[in-house]
């Protein structure tokens, strides 16, 4: 890979894989990473907030352990930027069933990017500590049979924890991944989004996908990261980029998709809109397969930490 397109994705990510099992038989929502995030974020507060959860008042709100692992805040401000959303972690969730017998098991990723791989310890604590609250209305239980970094060795084996394990890498290293695989086995210029994207295009949510707005959100959530790990190679100034042209959507299936969700801080139910589908593309120009292939891990669009966004290049 090209030294500059290198230098541009040196933003820091560690991918974790979690494998729980339930402990009674029990209901969960299909949705699960909305119940996932709000226990997390419960159990970081109930370990770690020294106040009285009024955030906007507290005197110790630069130093608070839940602010910079729920909500991790930029040195460098994107002008774009205007929500508290994190850009710190992802969590991903794909199992939509609903009913679970004891001894059942469930799988969740969770990424961490940035800073926010330092607090890892914050991040297990708290879902050990949902495990014994449970998750979701029916408060299900579960103990954490495994957690595996992206090489499948083991970071937690009963209460061991190998930090030797903890193997921290690169959205550079990733692309360079997948473009070897892609080089094996070949790339069909087929986008497969796996969970819904909230993609803005012109002012407008989208309601079918545009190459416009997809090649954007990437550079967009890129450029976050790029603040967020206060890199100053700002990908939007890669020279390569300005006359680049992007290649047709020849085919493409979509659907729009609602995730209802129960919102702790605003006390009331929300739905989070998007849309779900495959589209199929011209030849994809060499230029723009290394930040494409970054996208797949980081997601994009609106609403990331919920596991919105996720595509994969087929």
């Amino acid at each position: 890979m090209e030294s500059k397109i290198y230098d541009a994705l040196k933003i820091r990510y560690i991918k974790l894989h979690f494998t729980v099992a339930m402990l009674e038989d029990t209901y969960l929502p299909a949705d699960k990473v909305s119940a996932l995030r709000g226990g997390m974020g419960e159990m970081l507060l109930r370990a770690n907030c020294v106040r009285d959860r009024n955030c906007a008042d507290c005197d110790f709100e630069s130093e608070c352990i839940v602010r910079r692992t729920m909500y991790s805040k930029y040195r460098i401000v994107p002008q774009f930027v205007t929500t508290d959303d994190s850009v710190g972690y992802i969590l991903e969730c794909e199992n939509y069933d609903k009913l679970f017998a004891e001894g059942d098991l469930l799988q969740f990723n969770l990424i961490l990017f940035g800073k926010a791989i330092v607090y890892f310890n914050q991040y297990m604590q708290a879902f050990f500590a949902l495990g014994n609250e449970g998750i979701g209305k029916e408060h299900a239980r579960y103990r954490i049979v495994s957690v595996t970094n992206t090489q499948n060795h083991p970071l937690l084996e009963g209460d061991a924890v190998h930090m030797l394990n903890y193997r921290i890498q690169t959205l550079g290293e990733y692309a360079d991944y997948r473009i070897r695989r892609m080089n094996r086995t070949g790339c069909q210029n087929r986008l497969v989004f796996h969970t819904p994207a909230a993609l803005k295009y012109r002012g407008k949510f989208l309601e079918e996908y545009h190459i416009e707005a997809i090649w954007d959100a990437v550079l967009r959530r890129i450029y976050m990261l790029e603040c967020f790990e206060e890199i100053t190679q700002n990908v939007y100034n890669i020279d390569e980029f300005k006359t680049l042209i992007l290649p047709d959507i020849v085919k493409q299936e979509v659907g729009r998709v609602g995730i209802q969700r129960y919102s702790s801080t605003q006390d009331r139910k929300m739905v989070l809109n998007g849309i779900k589908g495959y589209i199929e593309l011209r030849q994809v120009p060499e230029q723009m397969l290394p930040w494409l292939f970054a996208g797949e891990l980081i997601h994009i669009g609106k609403n990331t930490s919920f596991g919105f966004g996720r595509y994969s290049v087929v």
